[in-house]
C-alpha cells in the first residue's frame, strides 16, 4: 500500500496544474494516467488571462507567453470574401497583464507542465489505471492496476478525478452527468498550408455552406482547421479521412493544404455533473463539466477548477480550515460551469445552426454588427472580460463578504499599475493577504500582524479609483487572488470576524 495527501487521477492539464500548485504549497501528491505517455496532438489551443495571471503563482506566466502565438485579429469571411478583421492588438490593454488572445497547443502545454512537475520531484504514473475506490471516512482506499497488470492500493485523504468525459471517479461516485450531444459531426486538423488565411491571425467563415475556423500555431504556415461535416459524410464519420470532408469552406477561404499532421472527427457535448464533491472526492475537468469549444474555455475552466481547489485542500490537510472551506469548492465552480454550458451553447448554435435565418445572420449580420459593437469601450471590455476569464466572480460564495468602491467579496482584483506599483504583483504568492490603498490605521497594522496577514499598504492614485477600488478600504485577498472581503471600514475586528465565522486559521 502506498500513501499520498492527495491522489489525482488524469494527468491532462487540469490535473497537472492540480498536482503542481499542491506539491508548491507542500502536499504529497500521486498522480496517475492510464495513458502511455503526454498528448502529441494540440487539442485544446487558447490559453488565457486569467490563466496567465494565476500562473505567475507558479512562475510558468512567462514561460507560456515566450512560447504561445499571439493572435493579432480575427478575421470574418462569407462567401469567399474577408468581410471584417477585428484588432485584438489592444483589446484587453488596461485590464490584465496579459491582453491580447494567445494560442498554446495543449500537447506543448503538458509537456511544459510534466517538466515543471518533474524538476519538483513529482512523475506521474503512467499505464497506471484506477479501478475504483472506497471512502473510509477519514481517509480513501483506491484500487490501482498497472500496466503489467499488477494491482495497487493507494491510501489517501483525497482523491480528485481529473479523468476526463469518461471519469472513472465520477463513476465509483455515483454521480449523475446530465446533459446532450449535438447533432453536428465536425472535424479537426493541424495541417501545414498556405494562402490569405494562414498570415497568423485567426479566421471563421460564416456561409451556409460548411463552418470552418482556422487558428494559427507557432512557425510558418502551421494552422489548425476545425470544420463541419455535413451530409452522409456525418453518417460515417468515425471513418473519413481528410480528403474525405468538403473541401468548399476551404476553398472559401483560399487554403491550400501542404501537409495534414493529425485528423479526427468528433461530436460536441455539453454537460455538467450533478455534484463537484462527494466527501473525500472531488472532480475537475472534463470529468465534471464539457461544453462546446466555443471561445476557447474548456482547458482554461479546468485548470480554473485545479486552482480553485487546490489551496483549500491543503489548508483541510494541516487543519487549518473547517470541512465548509471544501464545500466552497463546489459552490463556486458549478455556478461557473453551469453558466458557461449555457453561454458557449448559445455561441456555438449561432455559429452552427442550419437554415437561411440562420445564415442571414451570419452571413449579413454578424459581420457588420460585430465589428460595430466592437467600436465601442464597454462592449471591448464586456467581451474581452467573459472570453479571458478576468470577469468570472464567486459573490454567491460562502466566502465572499462585503464591498468598497465597486469591488464586492468574491470579485477579482482589478489590476492597476499606478506610480510603479503593479498590484498584482503580491498575488504572486499563493497565501491570504491584505490591501489597503491609501493609509493603513495602527489598528489594522496590528491585527494583520496578529492574524499572521501580509498588509501591503500601496499609494493611493487616481487609477485605483478609476479600477472601482476605494481609498483607506480593506481587501482581504484569496490565495487564488481572489477577493475574500471588500470592507470600507479597515477595522481589525472586520478581519477577525471574517476568518472566525468561517473556520480559516492562517
Amino acid at each position: 500500500m502506498t500513501e499520498c495527501d492527495v491522489l489525482i487521477v488524469g494527468a491532462g492539464p487540469t490535473g497537472l496544474v492540480l498536482a503542481l500548485w499542491l506539491t508548491k504549497l507542500g502536499a504529497k501528491v500521486r498522480i496517475v494516467d492510464k495513458t502511455d505517455a503526454p498528448g502529441t496532438t494540440s487539442r485544446a489551443l487558447a490559453i488565457q488571462a486569467r490563466t496567465l495571471e494565476l500562473y505567475r503563482q507558479l512562475g510558468l506566466a512567462d514561460a507560456v507567453v515566450e512560447r504561445a502565438h499571439k493572435v493579432p485579429a480575427v478575421n470574418l469571411w462569407a462567401r469567399g470574401d474577408r468581410k471584417a478583421r477585428i484588432s485584438f492588438e489592444e483589446i484587453g490593454a488596461g485590464l490584465t497583464p496579459y491582453p491580447n488572445m494567445r494560442i498554446f497547443p495543449q500537447d506543448e502545454h503538458e509537456q511544459l507542465l510534466v517538466a515543471r512537475l518533474a524538476a519538483m520531484g513529482v512523475e506521474v504514473a503512467r499505464r497506471t489505471e484506477l479501478l475504483g475506490y472506497a471512502d473510509r471516512g477519514d481517509r480513501v482506499e483506491a484500487q490501482l492496476r498497472h500496466a503489467g497488470g499488477a494491482d495497487e492500493t493507494c491510501d489517501a485523504a483525497y482523491i480528485a478525478g481529473c479523468d476526463g468525459a469518461r471519469s472513472r471517479v465520477r463513476e465509483t461516485m455515483g454521480v449523475e452527468f446530465p446533459g446532450g450531444t449535438y447533432q453536428q459531426v465536425f472535424y479537426v486538423a493541424d495541417v501545414e498550408a498556405s494562402g490569405p488565411a494562414l498570415d497568423g491571425e485567426l479566421h471563421v467563415d460564416l456561409d451556409e455552406a460548411d463552418f470552418l475556423a482556422v487558428f494559427p500555431l507557432t512557425g510558418k504556415g502551421r494552422a489548425r482547421l476545425i470544420g463541419s461535416v455535413r451530409g452522409e459524410r456525418a453518417e460515417r464519420a468515425e471513418t473519413l479521412r481528410f480528403e474525405d470532408v468538403s473541401d468548399r469552406a476551404i476553398k472559401s477561404l483560399r487554403v491550400k493544404v501542404e501537409h495534414t499532421h493529425w485528423f479526427s472527427t468528433y461530436r460536441v457535448h455539453h454537460r455538467v455533473a450533478e455534484h463537484f464533491r462527494q466527501a473525500r472526492a472531488f472532480l475537475l475537468g472534463d470529468a465534471a463539466h464539457i461544453h462546446s469549444p466555443a471561445g476557447g474555455q474548456g482547458m482554461n475552466t479546468g485548470i480554473g477548477d485545479a486552482i480553485n481547489l487546490a489551496w483549500k485542500l491543503k489548508a483541510a490537510l494541516d487543519g487549518r480550515a473547517a470541512d465548509s472551506l471544501l464545500d466552497s469548492y463546489e459552490i463556486e465552480r458549478i455556478a461557473f460551469a453551469r453558466r458557461l454550458v449555457r453561454t458557449t451553447d448559445q455561441a456555438f448554435t449561432i455559429a452552427t445552426a442550419p437554415g437561411e435565418l440562420a445564415s442571414l445572420v451570419r452571413v449579413w449580420l454578424a459581420p457588420v454588427v460585430i465589428p460595430a459593437a466592437l467600436n465601442f469601450e464597454a462592449s471591448r471590455e464586456w467581451a474581452f472580460e467573459t472570453v479571458s476569464q478576468i470577469g468570472v466572480n464567486y459573490r454567491h460564495s460562502p466566502l465572499s463578504d462585503g464591498k468598497a468602491g465597486r469591488v464586492h467579496g468574491g470579485d477579482r482584483m482589478p489590476w492597476v499599475v499606478a506610480g510603479g506599483i503593479d498590484n498584482h504583483q503580491p498575488l504572486a504568492k499563493a497565501i491570504w493577504q491584505a490591501q489597503v490603498y491609501g493609509v493603513a490605521g495602527p489598528e489594522l497594522t496590528t491585527a494583520c500582524a496578529e492574524n499572521r496577514l501580509p498588509l501591503h499598504v500601496i499609494p493611493w492614485a487616481p487609477q485605483h479609483g478609476h479600477a472601482g477600488l476605494s481609498q483607506n478600504a480593506l481587501y482581504v485577498l484569496r490565495p487564488d487572488a481572489y477577493v475574500g472581503l471588500a470592507s470600507e471600514s479597515a477595522a481589525a475586528e472586520v478581519i477577525r470576524r471574517y476568518f472566525a465565522t468561517r473556520g480559516i486559521l492562517l
